[in-house]
C-alpha cells in the first residue's frame, strides 16, 4: 500500500513457560487459533489485509474494511482474525468457511452467517515512525493508545507475569494457550523468534494406527505420517495424520511393523480420501499429543509421542 512500509510478521517459537523467577520480564497474551493478519491502514479511510504468506486477503472478510474509517492516523498493525464459538472462543473450523472465498459476493454472505473478529497485539507502523525496533512495552502502549476495539475488532489486554496463573485460565476456559512475550524485545519481521514463545495445553489420546503414507527423498520407504484412528461402535473410525513426533529410530522401527501388518483394504469406518496412503491391521496402538478438535472429531496438530506395545487395540475402547 502507497506511503506504507511492507512489513513480514514475526513469529513465536514452540516452547515451555519462561521460569518463574523471570516471569516478571514477560507479558502472556491469548494464543488465538484464526489466521494471522498484518493490518495497513493509510489513514484515508481504506484498509488492507495480508496474510502470513502475503497474500492480500482484504475482500475475503469484508465486515473488517469499516476498520480503515475508525482510525485516521497511518499505520500498520499486527493481529489474528478469528471467528468466535457460542463461548466467545476462537475456533479454527468455524473460520475455514470463510478462507479462501475468491467471490466478494460470497465473502458478503458468509460475513452475516460466520462473522470473524480481528485481534490486535501488535503496532510495528505509526504516523510515519517505523516501531519495530521499540521494544515491546512501548508498542503495546501505543496500539493501546488507539483505542480500537468495535463489534469486529479488539485489543486484548496482556498481562505481565503470571504466567502460570494465565496457563490455567486458559486451560479452564478451553482456550488453546499463550503466547509468552519478552517485555524488551524488539519486533523481528518475518523471524521465528525466542522473544516470543507460545505455550499450548497438550491434550493426549490413545489411537489405534490403520495406515500410513510413505515418506519422500531420504524418508523413501519408511512412514512420512500414520493414518489413526479411535474404536467407535464395533468399528473404527479415522481422527487424523500424524507426520511429526518421531526419531530416526522410532520411524525404522514402525516402518518395520507397518511393512508386517499390511493389507488391501482400508480398516476406517470413515475411510479418510489420503493420495498414497496404505494400509495396515488395526492392532498397533500409540500415544498422540494434539492441541484441540475439530467439530468432526479430527484431531489438530497431533504429534506422535510413543508406541504403546503394552495396548491393545481391546484396550483402550
Amino acid at each position: 500500500m502507497v506511503g506504507l512500509p511492507r512489513i513480514a510478521p514475526m513469529l513465536a517459537t514452540p516452547g515451555g513457560l519462561p521460569p518463574a523467577v523471570t516471569e516478571e520480564r514477560w507479558a502472556f497474551e491469548v494464543k488465538q487459533d484464526g489466521q494471522r493478519a498484518m493490518v495497513y491502514l493509510p489513514g484515508d479511510g481504506t484498509v488492507l489485509l495480508r496474510s502470513r504468506s502475503g497474500a492480500d486477503i482484504t475482500a475475503v472478510y469484508p465486515e473488517l474494511a469499516a476498520l480503515g474509517s475508525v482510525l485516521g492516523r497511518p499505520a500498520v498493525l499486527d493481529g489474528e482474525i478469528v471467528a468466535l464459538d457460542d463461548e466467545g472462543r476462537s475456533n479454527f473450523e468455524r473460520l475455514q468457511s470463510r478462507m479462501g472465498l475468491a467471490s466478494a459476493a460470497k465473502a458478503a454472505r458468509m460475513a452475516e452467517v460466520v462473522p470473524v473478529h480481528l485481534v490486535l497485539f501488535d503496532a510495528v507502523y505509526l504516523d510515519g515512525h517505523d516501531l519495530t525496533g521499540l521494544p515491546y512495552t512501548e508498542r503495546r502502549t501505543l496500539l493501546e493508545d488507539l483505542g480500537l476495539d468495535g463489534k469486529h475488532w479488539s485489543t486484548p489486554a496482556a498481562v505481565v507475569g503470571h504466567g502460570t496463573q494465565a496457563l490455567e485460565m486458559t486451560r479452564t476456559a478451553g482456550l488453546e494457550g499463550v503466547v509468552a512475550k519478552r517485555l524488551t524485545s524488539v519486533y523481528e519481521p518475518g523471524v521465528r523468534s525466542r522473544s516470543w514463545i507460545k505455550i499450548r495445553h497438550i491434550r493426549t489420546v490413545d489411537v489405534i494406527v490403520g495406515g500410513w503414507v510413505p515418506g519422500r527423498g531420504r524418508l523413501t520407504g519408511l512412514p512420512g505420517a500414520l493414518l489413526v484412528g479411535e474404536t467407535h461402535e464395533g468399528g473404527l473410525r479415522y481422527v487424523g495424520s500424524v507426520g511429526t513426533g518421531w526419531s530416526d529410530t522410532e520411524r525404522t522401527t514402525l516402518a518395520e511393523l507397518l511393512q508386517v501388518a499390511a493389507i488391501d483394504d482400508c480398516p476406517f469406518d470413515n475411510a479418510p480420501h489420503v493420495a498414497g496412503a496404505r494400509w495396515v491391521l488395526p492392532r498397533l496402538v500409540g500415544e498422540v499429543h494434539y492441541a484441540t478438535r475439530t467439530r468432526a472429531g479430527l484431531l489438530r496438530h497431533p504429534s506422535w509421542h510413543r508406541l504403546r506395545p503394552d495396548l491393545a487395540p481391546d484396550d483402550i475402547t
